[in-house]
């Protein structure tokens, strides 16, 4: 985990600098990407699945996290506030390795900090806010860095960006540009074929349209 804060200061990947904040935006959140060891030694990461009824992104998959509140000491309390009262992670619990740059989504005006975490001796994950949280999942990361699941989602709307499908989640947009660009900076990436494109699931395109 080190690797990255160490190539990041070399270069940025373009996904960090293509989602840079534009200045001052509406408001500020921030999420945990959390890795742990699994128990054969390998590593898997925490995601889940957010509730269908949120406004904003329903039933994407994503990193436990949400708003900085005002009572809040930054970004990483933030983060590790919000893990906990979603998927029940005990912040004392986390080594928190640091930050990655903000990112800015713009359809929520809202500026994210990525937090990284290792979580040295995983706990239990779990649903604790069905309102928003639908599922969580630690997944592999070998599953996850395997080039047969990986491609390139393509989005009605014209996005075209990294896609996972693990765990039995499909990853897209946010979170798989962000597990994208932390694992170049590890040095992890296997290569893949870019050229494979898959559709968003019917499911997940009727949510967004439905909160749009």
């Amino acid at each position: 985990m080190a690797q990255v804060f160490s190539n990041l200061a070399d270069e940025e990947p373009e996904a960090f600098a293509r989602f840079a904040p534009p200045g001052e935006v509406g408001r500020r959140s921030a999420v945990l990407m959390l890795f742990g060891p699994t128990e054969d030694g390998g590593t898997d990461v925490v995601l889940t699945a957010r509730s269908r009824e949120l406004r904003s992104h329903p039933g994407q998959v994503s990193f436990p996290g949400g708003r900085v509140d005002p009572t809040d000491a930054g970004v990483v309390d933030a983060a590790l506030r919000e893990a906990e009262e979603e998927v029940g992670v005990e912040p004392d619990s986390v080594d928190v390795v640091g930050e990655l740059p903000e990112l800015f989504l713009m359809p929520s005006d809202n500026s994210v900090t990525p937090v990284l975490g290792w979580w040295p001796v995983p706990g239990e994950v779990r649903v604790v806010d069905p309102g928003e949280v639908e599922r969580v999942e630690r997944v592999r990361l070998d599953e996850l860095l395997d080039p047969a699941n990986r491609f390139t989602v393509a989005h009605p709307s014209g996005y075209r960006g990294p896609g996972f499908e693990a765990g039995g989640l499909f990853v897209w947009g946010f979170t798989a540009l962000l597990l994208n660009g932390a694992f170049e900076l590890a040095e992890l990436n296997v290569p893949w074929d870019e050229s494979v494109e898959r559709p968003i699931p019917e499911h997940v395109l009727a949510d967004w349209a439905r909160n749009r």
